[in-house]
């Protein structure tokens, strides 16, 4: 499932600032202002006589209006939410939450399960039906299609797995739940605006966490970056593959991918390496302990210099490249480049990142 936020860096910026300039925040949702009632709108203010998620129900409304959705969407749907037990529990068990304190397991297991040789096949395959447009959509973002074919495999196995959750049910209850309730009420507002925008009910299914479609962007990353991939007019992220590996595109160069770089390469790390001295100090604003995985910035040309070696592919001697070793020293080890984080951008996991860059490379190698 993606991010709702995008790094938007330059190359230049990059090259010559801090590697982990600070992401653009959630905005935060405006003040509720309190509206006098009419006889065609009952008050924003919720009815003492409520309690809990009917209550609640009452400031969705508000914001909802204050947002400028349609009364008839608002009066449509919320009214007839209701909790999801489920959707709370399935929050409630994710990894560092209240009753699974995180920890981080060894990368193999998880590449085993996440580069499998059916995804890879079945990648090779759409890769192949979808040549001509993979080629428009690269020439158009500046993205390698290979990444977009392992996103759309990782996130959905190609379409086969998309969610059956009632998209406005589950963000409704993780924003009552309030543990990130600035960013699903905005997530849910978003969904409602998906509704005025001509988008059926019936196609707002998804995941718990609220990710939708081919894609699984959550609901403001629909309405900012879903495009049309086939020229056909319409960005159909549910039911067009051309338009869902379109829109994925449009979110990695909006996360700021760089054209013609690799996302990363497997290298050979000497036993000499000094680990204390590429330490990274910096403090990455999100996502801090994925991002503390990660070594100080270097070219490759210095990499070379301290005995890191590539595994097959390179990189340009002048790239910048950060060092990771998942599954602890002298086990295996990548180089990342500034790709490596518009994928963190759409799912702020190593592994995550890790499985879809190596698992776009075995795609490529059809």
């Amino acid at each position: 499932m993606i991010a709702v936020w995008a790094l938007g860096a330059s190359a230049a910026a990059f090259a010559q600032s801090d590697p982990l300039a600070p992401l653009s925040d959630v905005p935060r949702p405006a003040t509720i202002s309190i509206v006098q009632a009419t006889p065609y709108r009952p008050s924003l203010a919720p009815s003492t006589s409520l309690t809990g998620f009917a209550a609640y129900k009452q400031t969705l409304i508000g914001r909802a209006r204050l947002a400028g959705v349609r009364d008839a969407t608002i009066q449509a749907v919320i009214p007839f939410l209701s909790l999801s037990s489920r959707v709370i529990t399935l929050d409630r068990g994710q990894p560092g939450g209240v009753n699974n304190p995180n920890s981080v397991p060894p990368f193999a297991p998880y590449r085993r399960a996440h580069v499998t040789s059916s995804l890879i096949g079945r990648g090779q395959a759409r890769y192949a039906a979808y040549a001509g447009q993979l080629a428009a959509i690269e020439r158009r973002f500046g993205v390698e299609p290979q990444v977009l074919i392992a996103i759309y495999g990782h996130e959905t196995s190609y379409g086969t797995v998309t969610g059956s959750f009632d998209l406005l049910t589950a963000l409704a209850t993780l924003a009552y739940e309030g543990r990130r309730r600035e960013l699903f009420e905005s997530e849910f507002i978003a969904a409602l605006k998906l509704l005025d925008r001509g988008t059926p009910r019936y196609r707002l299914k998804g995941s718990w966490a609220g990710a939708t479609g081919y894609p699984q962007f959550m609901p403001s990353a629909v309405l900012r970056l879903a495009t049309d991939g086939d020229g056909d007019g319409s960005a159909n992220i549910w039911g067009n593959e051309a338009d869902g590996l379109a829109s994925i595109a449009a979110y990695l160069r909006d996360a700021g991918w760089k054209p013609n770089v690799h996302w990363g390469i497997p290298v050979q790390v000497p036993a000499t390496l000094n680990r204390t001295a590429i330490v990274s100090r910096l403090v990455a604003p999100r996502c801090a302990p994925v991002y503390k995985r990660h070594s100080q910035w270097k070219t490759m040309r210095e990499w070379r210099a301290l005995g890191v070696q590539p595994l097959g592919r390179t990189l340009a001697e002048n790239e910048m490249a950060t060092l990771i070793e998942p599954d602890g020293p002298y086990a295996t080890a990548y180089l990342l480049t500034i790709n490596y984080r518009a994928i963190l951008d759409y799912n702020c996991s190593n592994f995550y990142a890790l499985s879809v860059g190596l698992l776009a490379d075995a795609i490529a190698r059809r």
